[in-house]
């Protein structure tokens, strides 16, 4: 599994969990990997796969481990954003979650790079507005 793959997991668990009670969401994270693959269209028209969960064992729990992780730090991690942004989606607040986490704690991710793949996480489940708005925070935070 790439980085890019671990990473996009982990936005997607990251995202899902704020949508379930807290008693829930340790079972809700596991319902994750048992989740069928699926496909969409893209904006040209072509079907493509956007979730697929076929993982190994020892994959699931890398990813598991770090959304618990990150999951745990939230408080940690929403000060530090809400220093430079109040209002925004649960999309970008879960892609910002996640990059501010890597930047953070994560000594194995450059700054530059947890940058860049936040901007790719926007362009990819964000709206058109949401890469811009996802570095000019981050940059704020660098």
């Amino acid at each position: 599994m790439t980085r890019r793959e671990l990473r996009e997991h982990c936005f997607k668990m990251l995202f899902g969990s704020e949508f379930y009670p807290a008693e829930e969401k340790e079972d809700q994270l596991r319902q994750y990997f048992l989740a069928p693959e699926e496909e969409d269209a893209n904006p040209e028209g072509a079907e493509e796969v956007v979730h697929c969960v076929e993982l190994k064992e020892a994959d699931q729990e890398k990813i598991l481990q770090r959304v618990e992780s990150i999951m745990s730090k939230i408080p940690e991690l929403d000060q530090q954003i809400d220093q430079v942004a109040r209002r925004m989606g649960k999309v970008e607040l879960a892609i910002l979650r996640l990059a501010v986490y890597e930047m953070k704690y994560d000594d194995q991710i450059p700054e530059k790079v947890a940058i860049n793949e936040a901007v790719e996480l926007a362009k990819k489940f964000g709206g058109s507005d949401a890469p811009a708005f996802i570095n000019g925070i981050l940059a704020k935070l660098v």
